[in-house]
């Protein structure tokens, strides 16, 4: 698969594609890296996801953002999309109620980045929102369910790895006009970092809202395990066919 690294909108992006030259894609898959990983954590999911369902070899182009802030941690600068109070960076938030009802310093900023992007992929490839995946891991499944929840047209879909509830009220107002875009969601019953009743708490806001969501929980960490990348491909293979 190719891979360039490029900037679309305001935001810096490794894109991934093995679509044949002088063909335009049918399907983009936008994923956004957790809080403090590498800008290229994700980026290894792209031919995964295609080795579990070659038909998106040909077809889909991956797009892999990096976060636009910075946020000390441990003596370190390290990539974010937003601030994050330092008891959830050491697995110690206990308030979730609190931490579900917040909106987070930065949120706006990363929001306007990835709409931008959005705006520029879409203008570069001729796709509509309705022909574009969101998704991402941890802080960046969060706000790509923000973003997710206001585009003026609904994405053709949403994957939440690991990700959690911020924003809840006006969340639940949003989702209320997204009855339409299906949902991928995995949470990790052990997850020390964000803990797996408040990814319950997600799942039935989203529901209770109406939305499709195909919720797949599993007996580990704060991780990516793999039945749930078998199950994203067809999620993706799904989104890709439906017209």
């Amino acid at each position: 698969m190719r891979s360039v690294r490029t900037r679309l909108g305001e935001l810096d992006c490794v894109v991934v594609d093995a679509i044949p030259e002088g063909a335009s894609p049918e399907l983009a898959v936008v994923l956004c890296h957790g809080f403090g990983a590498p800008p290229t954590d994700l980026v290894p999911l792209a031919p995964e996801l295609v080795e579990l369902k070659p038909e998106l070899g040909p077809k889909v182009r991956f797009v892999f953002p990096a976060a636009p802030l910075k946020q000390a941690m441990m003596g370190q600068s390290v990539p974010a999309w937003f601030n994050l109070p330092p008891e959830v960076l050491m697995g110690q938030e206990r308030d979730w109620d609190q931490f579900a009802a917040s909106t987070p310093e930065g949120l706006a900023q990363a929001r306007r980045g990835v709409m931008s992007l959005l705006s520029a992929l879409s203008t570069a490839t001729k796709l509509p929102y309705g022909r574009i995946v969101l998704g991402g891991f941890s802080q960046g499944a969060m706000v790509t369910t923000d973003v997710a929840l206001r585009l003026e047209e609904a994405p053709a879909g949403l994957c939440i790895l690991s990700g959690t509830l911020i924003c809840q009220d006006e969340w639940k107002q949003r989702a209320e006009r997204r009855t339409s875009m299906p949902v991928l969601q995995s949470h990790g019953r052990y997850d020390d970092i964000l803990a797996f009743h408040a990814a319950e708490r997600l799942h039935s806001l989203l529901t209770n809202a109406g939305l499709p969501v195909e919720f797949l929980p599993f007996n580990g960490p704060h991780t990516i395990m793999p039945d749930v990348l078998e199950r994203m491909a067809e999620f993706l293979h799904n989104r890709l066919e439906k017209r």
